[in-house]
């Protein structure tokens, strides 16, 4: 079975279907035909190429419910959320279509009055992204749609977990017209596929969603051939509930950047910082909130949060949860589970902790779960060591009606994205990414067109 990669429904644990692994010469072959499709795509008109990225939209629309089926049945997630991630998907590929009519060159006045500058943009070459399994829609046309607007041709390599979702996509974008050797993808192990996408003298871009220590990796590789990186990497974002905040709100805010993908995702808050004085409270609504959500099969339409996608995940959350309540945490809601290793199923229910300290690991490594540790601050100065103690600067967010509250965290918290009273600050028209060790580059708005793209000036004498 070495040659065969096995896709099980995180939430039953069964098969649903087995996907081929390319072998190191198809996926050479595959490189290579990417390779050769640049000269005649780049040469395709921007209106062309736009024209094709807003059919392959329609099209995924047209497929919503059968993609959004096939993303719940192999990550997990409730089935309105799949729904949700399509449009989501669908919406860079809008964004990217018009955004390919805009990729604009500048002239340039010149020292001297015999010279003429003109700057120009062309596309950087052949694409090869490696994308997660959390978000398996969204991630690939992320980092797809804007290659393609800029003329680039694209290689994927889907996550392990779910391959099927971006075949699907894939599918759609050759019935779309969008040319077979322009957009591929390849099934693969992550280390195998990964070496040769940076060890390729053809591939120009890495573009990379997942850990820090993978993503170094990938860097560390892609510097042999000078390749340019985008890297989205690790986050453990921090949520502060300053003194004056909603709390209703910034309740109900929490719940949806928490719990979302049952906690699966880079951006949700991992460490809830509030305000001493109104902590209890908050902690009180909160775990009443989380205690209320269903747990299940993601394709039950009741279902609010799906299953952990594997064990080793499980084991994870697992051990945080164990690692602070061994050490003082109070369990307000959750730490309760439901999982069968022979069955291959893992559920974690909604958890809230209190008396949370600095020292328990929950603290200090990315949960990637449904579990909300609260920890108290005094001063605003506080709050903000807090949440930049880490080596993380993915998102953040934070509570409060009171502007100067507001701009003093924006202006002191080290991370490239940033909820102000707004549990869900992505988008495809905003640039998302992170400082510190959670990456390089941004996708999104009219930033993430530019990682594609080189910049060339030709400079006009003897005019």
């Amino acid at each position: 079975m070495g040659n065969i990669l096995i896709v099980k429904n995180p939430a039953t644990g069964k098969v649903i279907k087995e996907v081929k692994i390319n072998s190191e010469e198809e996926i050479r072959q595959a490189i290579k035909i990417g390779h050769d499709s640049f000269e005649k795509w780049k040469k395709v008109s921007a209106h062309e190429r736009s024209r094709l990225l807003t059919n392959w939209s329609r099209i995924i629309q047209e497929h919503k419910d059968e993609i959004a089926e096939i993303m719940t049945l192999e990550n997990g997630k409730p089935l309105s959320e799949s729904r949700g991630e399509v449009d989501y998907a669908t919406s860079y590929i809008d964004w990217y279509a018009e955004e390919a009519k805009r990729i604009y060159g500048r002239t340039v006045p010149a020292s001297s009055e015999t010279k003429r500058i003109v700057v120009s943009k062309q596309p950087i070459g052949l694409v090869a992204a490696i994308t997660p399994w959390n978000f398996p829609a969204a991630m690939m046309t992320r980092k797809a749609a804007p290659a393609l607007a800029a003329g680039c041709p694209f290689i994927v390599k889907p996550a392990a977990e779910t391959p099927l979702t971006t075949m699907k996509l894939i599918e759609l974008a050759h019935e779309a017209g969008i040319p077979t050797d322009v957009i591929q993808y390849v099934n693969g192990s992550g280390s195998v596929v990964g070496k040769m996408f940076t060890s390729s003298e053809y591939i120009r871009k890495i573009t990379f969603t997942g850990s820090t220590p993978i993503g170094k990796q990938l860097i560390k590789e892609s510097a042999e051939t000078i390749k340019h990186v985008t890297m989205e990497l690790g986050g453990h974002a921090p949520l502060i509930i300053a003194e004056d905040a909603d709390l209703d709100f910034a309740v109900a805010q929490t719940m949806i950047t928490k719990f979302r993908n049952a906690g699966q995702t880079c951006v949700c808050a991992n460490r809830i910082i509030v305000h001493e004085n109104i902590a209890e409270a908050f902690s009180e609504k909160l775990a009443k909130e989380a205690r209320n959500l269903k747990v299940g099969n993601g394709l039950d339409k009741d279902t609010q949060v799906g299953p952990i996608i594997n064990e080793k995940g499980f084991e994870k959350i697992v051990a945080q949860i164990n690692d602070a309540v061994k050490k003082g945490a109070e369990v307000l809601a959750g730490n309760r589970y439901n999982a069968d290793k022979d069955q291959g199923y893992f559920f974690v229910y909604p958890t809230v902790l209190t008396n949370v300290k600095p020292d328990m690991v929950i603290m200090q490594e990315e949960t990637f779960g449904p579990v909300a540790p609260i920890i108290t601050f005094r001063t605003l100065e506080e709050a903000v060591e807090i949440a930049n103690s880490t080596p993380y600067g993915l998102a953040a967010y934070f509570f409060t009606n009171n502007y100067k509250t507001g701009t003093y965290l924006h202006d002191h918290l080290d991370f490239g994205i940033i909820g102000w009273n707004d549990g869900a600050p992505s988008g495809a028209h905003i640039p998302f990414g992170g400082m510190k060790e959670s990456g390089l580059g941004r996708e999104g708005g009219i930033e993430g067109i530019e990682p594609y793209l080189e910049t060339k000036y030709l400079s006009i004498g003897n005019l």
